[in-house]
């Protein structure tokens, strides 16, 4: 075999190689999208998440805001203390928006506005939202919405279901596993660290892929 012969095969086996780890490096990016949406999603389908929009951005409608959150955590955590998984929670939700929308209703005439608000259940987008001792990864979760007037200003986000809104930062482990989650779910929201923020990070890219695909 020549000299350029030789290096014609070596030049093809080099290719090949390349090719090959190519393969192989586009085989475990899509692995580990899929095992990402589907932590996501699983993750998704145990979580009901709180979204009160303000009437508006002005420093009253925003007090406001939080002041109609307040009433509407300690009545919701209180109709779901008693909850197993979100099965349970969402149905008893379901059936106390009217309630829900009557506190919200009531809080809103006694702080001297007249504005109109609309509780509802249903499922909306939600980015990366970091809290006070954990993190939920962006997707689309089952969420209960209260929207105060036009609904036009900065909103408050957390978790009704389980209760992590409110409970201490320490706590949210134990909280999260008594309503479901299992260890890896409870890790992916709690962990510190790089590992935790590849993680969380993987799930919100591959959930904007996937949405930017249906869409």
């Amino acid at each position: 075999m020549t000299s350029t012969s030789a290096s014609a095969a070596n030049s093809s086996k080099a290719f090949k190689a390349a090719e090959i780890a190519l393969l192989i490096g586009l085989a475990l990016f899509l692995a580990s999208g899929a095992l990402a949406l589907q932590a996501g999603d699983q993750l998704a389908e145990k979580v009901v998440r709180l979204h009160v929009l303000a009437n508006s951005d002005s420093e009253e409608d925003q007090t406001l805001k939080l002041q109609v959150r307040d009433k509407i955590l300690e009545r919701a955590e209180t109709l779901l203390e008693q909850s197993a998984d979100r099965r349970e929670a969402e149905g008893l939700l379901r059936g106390q928006l009217l309630e829900l929308e009557k506190i919200a209703a009531a809080e809103i005439r006694a702080n001297g506005y007249d504005y109109a608000v609309d509780v509802r259940l249903e499922n909306a987008a939600f980015p990366t939202r970091e809290y006070d001792g954990f993190t939920l990864p962006a997707g689309n979760y089952l969420a209960l919405r209260v929207v105060i007037g036009a609904g036009e200003g900065k909103n408050w986000w957390c978790v009704v279901f389980p209760p992590l809104c409110t409970a201490a930062s320490g706590s949210v482990p134990e909280t999260a596993l008594a309503a479901g989650l299992t260890e890896e779910q409870v890790r992916l929201i709690t962990e510190d660290g790089q590992g935790y923020v590849l993680k969380s990070k993987a799930v919100e890219w591959w959930q904007q892929l996937r949405a930017a695909m249906e869409g």
